[in-house]
C-alpha cells in the first residue's frame, strides 16, 4: 500500500505524515523537495545541455548539485532546495527549471504528470501531497482553469493510477483562518518574522489569476484556499471516491 497525504496549507499534512511514518516504519516518506517517484515540486528538471552550464555556473556547489540530482532518461531531476548555499540567485535560476506555475505548455506539462504517475510502481510509500496540491494550484493561479477543466485532468490521472495501490488522506479544515494563524506563529524565522506566511501571500497576490481578478489581500487568500478545498473535495469525492478518506484537520483519531 502507498498513502498520499492531501490538504491545503496549514491543515495538518506534514504532522500526519510524521506520524504515520512512525506508525509503519518499513514504509519510505517523501516530503516536499524530496526525489520523488511521482511528483517534481521543489525540484529542477533540466535537459543535459542545460544540467551542464548549471554545474559550470555553480563551481563552488558542484559536489552537492551532483549529489542531489537524479537522471530520469533524457533529462535530470535536481533537488536544488536541498543545496545549501548563501547565494539566493542559485535558487531563482534553478527555480526556472520547475514544472509549476505556469512554466511549462500545458500539454508538456500533462504528458510529463501522467507519464510519471504511469511508470511509478512503488510500494511501501507515504507521500507529501504529491497529488493535488501543487498541480491544482498551477491550474487555478498559473492557468486560470475552470473547475471542470481541472476535474478533467484528474480522470486523467486516477486512469494513469488504475494499476496502483494506493489510499488518500485528505485533511479538510473546517476552519482554514484559524489553520494558517497557527501555522504562521509556528514558522518564523530566529527574530521571529513570520517568514512562511509572507512567501505563501506574495506567492498568491503575484499569479496571474490573482492579478486578473485584483485579490491582493488576506481575505483574498482566505477565499481561493477555501475554493481550493472544496475543489480538491469535489476531485477526491467524484473521482477518487473509493480511494480516499476524508479526515478533520487537528482532530482525528490515527
Amino acid at each position: 500500500m502507498n498513502y498520499f497525504v492531501e490538504g491545503i496549507q496549514g491543515s495538518g499534512k506534514s504532522t500526519l505524515v510524521r506520524k504515520l511514518s512512525e506508525k509503519y516504519p518499513g514504509c519510505t516518506t517523501v516530503m516536499e523537495g524530496d526525489y520523488s517517484p511521482v511528483e517534481l515540486a521543489w525540484c529542477a528538471r533540466m535537459n543535459e545541455t542545460q544540467y551542464l552550464k548549471v554545474l559550470e555556473r555553480w563551481k563552488d556547489l558542484q559536489d552537492q548539485i551532483c549529489s542531489k540530482s537524479h537522471k530520469e532518461g533524457n533529462y535530470w531531476i535536481v533537488c536544488y532546495t536541498q543545496v545549501k548555499s548563501d547565494d539566493r540567485d542559485f535558487y531563482r535560476q534553478l527555480e526556472n527549471f520547475e514544472i509549476y506555475n505556469g512554466r511549462t505548455a500545458f500539454e508538456e506539462y500533462k504528458n510529463i504528470v501522467l507519464t510519471r504517475y504511469r511508470n511509478w510502481h512503488g510500494d511501501g510509500f507515504i507521500f507529501e501531497c504529491s497529488l493535488l496540491q501543487n498541480a491544482v494550484e498551477d491550474m487555478i493561479l498559473f492557468r486560470d482553469m475552470s473547475d471542470d477543466a481541472i476535474l478533467g485532468f484528474y480522470k486523467e490521472v486516477r486512469s494513469a493510477l488504475d494499476d496502483k495501490e494506493y489510499e488518500i488522506y485528505y485533511i479538510e479544515s473546517p476552519d482554514i483562518e484559524k489553520n494558517l494563524n497557527i501555522v504562521r506563529k509556528e514558522r518564523v524565522d530566529k527574530d521571529g518574522n513570520e517568514i512562511w506566511f509572507k512567501m505563501l501571500l506574495e506567492f498568491f497576490i503575484n499569479s496571474p489569476y490573482a492579478r486578473k481578478h485584483s485579490m491582493n489581500q488576506y481575505e483574498d487568500l482566505l477565499i481561493h484556499l477555501r475554493h481550493r478545498q472544496a475543489l480538491e473535495l469535489q476531485i477526491c469525492q467524484e473521482i477518487f471516491e473509493d480511494k480516499v478518506t476524508v479526515i478533520q484537520s487537528k482532530t482525528y483519531d490515527l
